[in-house]
């Protein structure tokens, strides 16, 4: 596997998205390897994968809030005024900080969501580091899994293309 190549996995074992909904409506992960000197402090990966959205990203993003707002759902804009904002990693709300892994993600009315973004050490020369975003998706009624059908093939997209526009700029070092 390249370096920029984002690889579906199954949920890792280790992360705490496994035990946060019984039956989620939602779980997926991706990884991609980390350069060697790449840092492991998860939380500072994470701000940089969030930090660096594809424009493609962002103008979906605008599409999206144009609509759910008449939903009266949680939209980017308001959760990027929100009053806890030293709490948040882009617009999410940060739950858990862990040595390996961090948790973001945010509640509404129609579902609730939680994403990881997990360091994996290196396992000898032929496993090297790599970082895993892992998102798991409960839903609260059919407008929420109305949503979810709508923007899952959008979301796989875009885990991807955060990882690799990480991978393209260059992973801050230790």
């Amino acid at each position: 596997m390249s370096h920029d190549t984002p690889q579906e996995i199954p949920l890792p074992r280790e992360s705490c998205t496994n035990s946060i909904y019984v039956q989620p409506d939602l779980a997926d992960a991706y990884s991609i390897d980390l350069p060697p000197g790449t840092t492991r402090n998860p939380e500072l990966l994470a701000r940089f994968i969030f930090a660096h959205q594809p424009r493609w990203v962002a103008a979906l993003m605008r599409v999206r809030d144009s609509c759910v707002s008449v939903l009266d759902l949680k939209t980017g804009r308001s959760l990027r005024s929100s009053d806890t904002q030293r709490q948040r990693i882009g617009i999410f709300k940060l739950y858990e900080t862990l040595p390996f892994e961090v948790l973001v993600g945010e509640d509404d009315k129609h579902l609730d969501f939680r994403a990881s973004v997990l360091y994996r050490a290196a396992e000898g020369p032929s496993v090297t580091a790599s970082v895993v975003l892992s998102t798991v998706v409960r839903c609260h009624n059919l407008l929420g899994r109305t949503y979810l059908w709508l923007i899952a093939p959008f979301h796989r997209r875009v885990i991807q293309a955060f990882l690799r526009q990480a991978a393209s700029i260059g992973w801050p070092q230790i």
